[in-house]
């Protein structure tokens, strides 16, 4: 069975213990049941917004999608009409990356 991370806890026990103060930009994302990669995206981007790019390093190698959040981001791209460039700059992917998707999954 594949083990998936806890997320929802790995951010939480983050912000708790590094940035106390940011709790309640927070409150409305750990209030869903589910947590999916695009919260995991959307908390880093909040983490790093007003602090050291260089403490929260993201490496595009190990981002890894799963077939929900690819739709939601192909919806996304949908309901805000998109192209592939400005997509992929929005979620800081690989224009490559979403052809793929498009061809796989519409």
């Amino acid at each position: 069975m594949e083990s998936i991370p806890d997320y929802k806890r790995i951010y939480t026990d983050l912000i708790n213990e590094r940035h106390p103060d940011k709790i309640e930009a927070f409150k409305a994302i750990f209030s869903k049941e589910n947590f999916s990669v695009l919260d995991v995206i959307t908390c880093s981007n909040l983490l790093t917004d007003n602090t050291d790019k260089s403490t929260f390093t993201f490496n595009q190698k190990h981002r890894c999608f799963d077939q929900q959040s690819i739709l939601e981001i192909l919806n996304f791209q949908k309901k805000y009409g998109y192209n592939n460039a400005q997509l992929a700059r929005h979620f800081k992917l690989s224009r490559n990356t979403i052809t793929k998707w498009k061809k796989k999954f519409i």
